[in-house]
C-alpha cells in the first residue's frame, strides 16, 4: 500500500514540476503555433484615423483585458469616427494593407506572433512614418525581438511582483511633455496593477516618461520558490507609460493593463486615446 501511495505521489508530483515547467516556457517563450500569412478581406477607407488593434497571443494570455480593450477601442472608434480593424490575424502585415493605417497597437500581445518577413514589415512601418502601441504584456520577455525591445520597450523585461502580485500605487504625471499626449490627462490617480520591472530605465536609451509611479511604495520582489534572484525593483523612479520618435515614426507603450479593470478607469483610457493621436 504504501509503495502505491508512494508512487501515486511521485506521479503527481512529477505533473506539477511538468506543468509547471510547461507554463514557464509558455509566458517565455510562446507555444509554437501556425502563421497566418494571407492578406486580410478587408476594406480599408482613404479617409480618417485607421487604427489596428492586433490581440494575437501564443505567451500568457490577459483575456479579460484584451477583451475588454476591444470593447473599449470599439466605443471610441464609434465616437470619434476612427476606423478600427480588430484582429488577431497576422495576415494583415504586409507592406500594402499595413501602411494604409496610421498606427498598429498591441493589445496585451504577446510570445512570438509575426514571422520574420512581417517583423520587418512592421519594422519598416514604423521607420517610415508609422506608429506602434504596446500595452502591457506586449512588454513582457516573450516576444525576443531586438528591433522591439530597443525601440518600442527601451528596456528589457525582468519580472513582475509576486507577493502581492497587483498593487496600489499612485501614478503621476510628468511634466514637460508634448502637448498632445497631455492634453487632459490626470496629473495622478491611484491605479492596482501587475507593475513590471524593468532592468534599464527606457529614459536611458531615449524614451521620454510619461507616468511613472514611486517604485519605493511598491512591493516588488518576483521571487518564486527556489528562484531568489527577482527581489530587486526600478526605485523611487519607476517608469508605466513612455514614448519616443524612431525614424520617421513613433512608439509609445504603457506597463499597465494587466486587469479588465484598467479599461473602466478614464485617466488610462485618455492616454491611449492621446497616443493614439500624437
Amino acid at each position: 500500500m504504501f509503495k502505491i501511495l508512494g508512487l501515486i505521489v511521485g506521479v503527481l508530483l512529477l505533473l506539477i514540476v511538468l506543468g509547471g515547467g510547461l507554463f514557464v516556457y509558455k509566458v517565455k517563450n510562446g507555444f509554437p503555433v501556425s502563421y497566418e500569412t494571407d492578406p486580410a478581406d478587408i476594406s480599408i477607407p482613404q479617409e480618417g484615423i485607421k487604427v489596428l488593434l492586433f490581440s494575437k497571443t501564443t505567451g500568457f494570455r490577459h483575456g479579460e483585458s484584451i477583451q475588454a480593450a476591444k470593447e473599449v477601442f470599439g466605443r471610441i472608434s464609434t465616437e470619434k469616427g476612427w476606423f478600427l480593424y480588430n484582429t488577431e490575424s497576422a495576415g494583415v502585415f504586409n507592406s500594402e494593407q499595413l501602411n494604409q493605417f496610421n498606427v498598429v497597437i498591441f493589445n496585451n500581445s504577446t510570445g512570438r506572433v509575426l514571422t520574420d518577413e512581417q517583423r520587418l514589415v512592421l519594422q519598416e512601418y514604423v521607420e517610415n512614418g508609422g506608429k506602434l502601441i504596446g500595452i502591457h504584456g506586449a512588454g513582457d520577455d516573450s516576444h525576443h525581438w531586438d528591433w522591439y525591445e530597443t525601440h518600442l520597450l527601451g528596456a528589457k523585461f525582468s519580472h513582475h511582483p509576486l507577493n502581492p502580485q497587483l498593487q496600489e500605487a499612485q501614478v503621476s504625471l510628468q511634466p514637460g511633455i508634448d502637448s498632445v499626449l497631455s492634453r487632459d490627462l490626470a496629473k495622478e490617480w491611484v491605479h492596482t496593477d501587475e507593475w513590471y520591472v524593468f532592468f534599464e530605465d527606457p529614459a536611458s536609451r531615449g524614451f521620454q516618461i510619461l507616468y511613472s509611479i514611486d517604485g519605493d511604495k511598491i512591493l516588488p520582489s518576483g521571487n518564486l520558490l527556489f528562484i531568489k534572484s527577482k527581489e530587486f525593483g526600478m526605485g523611487k523612479n519607476h517608469p508605466v507609460a513612455w514614448f519616443k520618435k524612431t525614424g520617421k515614426g513613433k512608439t509609445f507603450y504603457t506597463s499597465m493593463g494587466h486587469n479588465a479593470t484598467a479599461w473602466g478607469e478614464e485617466a488610462f483610457i485618455q492616454m491611449l486615446i492621446n497616443a493614439i493621436e500624437w
